[in-house]
C-alpha cells in the first residue's frame, strides 16, 4: 500500500487576490440584479406607452411628499455609509461604527415611510387593484395597470432593503469585533455596493412613480 501525501494550497495567491474576486463577485451578483430590475422597469415603459392617460391618472394618486422625502433619506443613508467606508480606509475604524448605524436607522426611517404611512395611506383610498379600486371610468384600467407595477416594485425594493439591513447589521457586528482595518475592509466595500445599488434602483423607481405624466 503505498501512502500518498495532498498538498493542500490557498485558493488565492495573496490577500488582495481574495478582496479583488470578493468584490468581482459581488459586482457579478448586481449585475444579476440589474437584469432582473430591467425587465420590470421595460415592462412598466411598454405598458405605460399603451396605457398612458391611466398611468398618468395612478401617478397623480400617488403622495409627492412622501416619495421625495423617502428618496431625501435613501440618498442620505447611502452617503453617510460610504462616509464609514471612508473612514476605514484612512486608517479610522472606530467611525466605522456610528456612520454605519446612522445610515441604518435612516434606512429603517425610509421602510417605515414606505410601508407603515404611505402604504397605509394608498389603501385606506382604495388604491389597492381589485373590485373597490377608487379610479372609475375609462382611465380605470391603466390606473389598475400603475398601481400593480407600483406595489409590485416597491414591495421588491423593500425586501431588497431588508437584506441591505441585515448586512449593515452584520458590519456593524464585526466592526464591534474590530474585525475591520485599513488593510482590510473588504466586505465593508461589498456591502457599500449592494447598498448604493438599491438606491440606484429607488432613483429609476422614483420618476417613474411620482414624475411621469403627473400634472403640475
Amino acid at each position: 500500500m503505498t501512502d500518498t501525501t495532498v498538498a493542500h494550497t490557498f485558493q488565492y495567491s495573496s490577500a488582495q487576490h481574495q478582496a479583488q474576486t470578493a468584490i468581482a463577485g459581488m459586482w457579478l451578483f448586481l449585475a444579476s440584479e440589474v437584469l432582473f430590475f430591467g425587465v420590470l422597469f421595460l415592462a412598466w415603459i411598454v405598458c405605460r406607452h399603451g396605457n398612458q392617460p391611466g398611468f398618468d391618472a395612478g401617478a397623480g394618486d400617488t403622495d409627492l411628499v412622501i416619495g421625495t422625502a423617502n428618496t431625501a433619506t435613501l440618498v442620505t443613508s447611502s452617503a453617510v455609509y460610504s462616509a464609514g467606508a471612508a473612514f476605514i480606509a484612512s486608517g479610522n475604524p472606530p467611525r466605522l461604527i456610528p456612520c454605519c448605524a446612522a445610515a441604518w436607522l435612516l434606512r429603517l426611517a425610509s421602510l417605515t415611510l414606505k410601508f407603515w404611512i404611505e402604504w397605509r395611506h394608498d389603501l385606506s383610498r382604495h388604491l389597492f387593484p381589485g373590485p373597490d379600486f377608487a379610479v372609475t371610468g375609462p382611465l380605470r384600467g391603466g390606473a389598475q395597470l400603475f398601481f400593480v407595477f407600483y406595489f409590485l416594485a416597491t414591495a421588491l425594493h423593500g425586501l431588497h432593503m431588508l437584506g441591505g439591513l441585515g448586512l449593515v447589521g452584520w458590519i456593524i457586528w464585526c466592526a464591534r469585533r474590530g474585525d475591520f482595518s485599513a488593510e482590510y475592509s473588504t466586505p465593508v466595500t461589498a456591502v457599500g455596493l449592494y447598498w448604493s445599488f438599491v438606491d440606484m434602483v429607488w432613483i429609476i423607481l422614483y420618476p417613474l412613480i411620482y414624475l411621469v405624466g403627473r400634472n403640475p
